[in-house]
């Protein structure tokens, strides 16, 4: 019985996960609202995420996702300012990264630093996609309500 307790902590220890790889031609074919894919860069890294089964549940609504499904979605989901819960909530989607992708936080702290210089002209046209989103948003569910009527 002594043999049991060693054998314990081997199988506690933490499995490094590998994530699945796919080309951004790959993602681009998942653009409906039944096969909807989006990318949200990471750490450095562009990972991606099946929210087909999300898209119901999002409180924005299903159109703001499949409007960039196949694609890259990283600054419209910044801009909009997800909570921490969000976040974590997206990890339940993951299924993999873009192919090439590697984490660094040296090139992370580098564009770090020159972002205030930059975020200042640009900021202008990352508010304008997030009204347009919420204008999108508001017109749906008035549509929505208007016909249940």
């Amino acid at each position: 019985m002594a043999d049991d307790a060693p054998q314990q902590p081997q199988e506690q220890q933490p499995q490094e996960t590998v994530l699945k790889e796919f080309t951004l031609e790959e993602v681009a074919k998942h653009n409906t609202a039944e096969d909807c894919w989006i990318i949200v860069k990471d750490g450095g890294i562009r990972k991606v995420y099946d929210v087909t089964k999300f898209l119901d549940d999002h409180p924005g609504g299903p159109e703001i996702i499949v409007d960039l499904a196949g694609g890259d979605s990283t600054d419209e989901f910044e801009d909009i300012g997800h909570s921490s819960d969000a976040r974590a909530q997206l990890n339940d989607w993951l299924v993999g990264k873009i192919k090439g992708d590697v984490a660094s936080e040296k090139k992370a702290d580098v564009k770090g630093a020159a972002a205030p210089a930059s975020a200042s002209k640009d900021n202008g046209g990352n508010n304008s996609m997030v009204l347009i989103a919420i204008v999108i948003a508001a017109i749906a569910l008035f549509l929505q309500f208007g016909r249940a009527q």
